[in-house]
């Protein structure tokens, strides 16, 4: 009996652990396509800073 306890008890573990990083997982999902937005924009912001577009 107590090895099923302890079976429960890993298994909870487990699977806290496993919707703590499915839940970063998602976050970072909706941060990096604002991330990568911002990375474009300033490289063609620096690429054409100073210059005259003829």
């Amino acid at each position: 009996m107590r090895k099923l306890l302890w079976i429960i008890v890993a298994v909870a573990v487990a699977f806290l652990v496993v919707g703590a990083v499915v839940k970063a997982v998602a976050f970072l999902l909706w941060v990096a396509p604002v991330l990568l937005l911002a990375a474009v924009l300033v490289f063609f912001l620096n690429r054409s800073g100073g210059r005259r577009i003829p």
